[in-house]
């Protein structure tokens, strides 16, 4: 069985992201670093158990929410001047196509 493409953009997220966040200083490596992490790989989970779900929607919205963290925990990074402008633009439009994908997932559910 083939991956759904937001599962596989989460995976290349996390295979990209994770190693970054690793590096962090240790004051945000073990308070912002691993609330990111341990974000990302429940989206992932989230994303996996979704697609056999048979009501998906308020699964998919929470973690809708769950994408809108990570979005905010990123800009914090930048903020804090622990990621480069670079960065902070991938993982960006990374997460916004995640976000673009998950949306539609939900639109597409809520014809049922």
């Amino acid at each position: 069985m083939e991956d759904l493409p937001i599962i596989q953009k989460t995976y290349d997220l996390i295979k990209w992201y994770v190693p970054i966040l690793t590096r962090l200083p240790k004051a945000h490596k073990f308070t912002l670093g691993d609330r990111m992490i341990n974000k990302l790989y429940d989206l992932l989970e989230g994303l996996i158990t979704a697609r056999y779900a048979k009501q998906k929607i308020t699964q998919l919205k929470s973690l809708n929410t769950q994408l809108d963290i990570l979005r905010y925990q990123t800009r914090l990074l930048l903020d804090l001047q622990l990621i480069p402008i670079y960065r902070y633009e991938y993982a960006g439009k990374s997460i916004n196509d995640i976000g673009t994908d998950l949306g539609g997932w939900i639109k597409q559910q809520n014809k049922f």
